[in-house]
């Protein structure tokens, strides 16, 4: 799961996948903002086929927190 999450990140921000982890800060590490954060969710969604509430996406700190969602929601 954190490669598939490392390659929509790459979609949004210019850095090698391997540099992502767990820990890395969705906003403060890649550096997106509001709306990228938004179309970042989308993109998880549609990949995970997961429906994340917006106050949820809104709130995701790490890739961890992002993994932690999907899990929450797949059937």
């Amino acid at each position: 799961m954190l490669d598939k999450m490392r390659n929509i990140i790459c979609e949004f921000v210019d850095m090698d996948p391997k540099d992502i982890t767990l820990e890395t800060n969705i906003r403060k590490d890649l550096g997106l903002n509001s709306l990228e954060l938004v179309n970042l969710a989308v993109d998880i969604e549609e990949e995970f086929d997961v429906e994340i509430p917006d106050k949820e996406a809104m709130g995701l700190e790490t890739v961890a927190d992002a993994i932690k969602i999907i899990e929450k929601y797949m059937d």
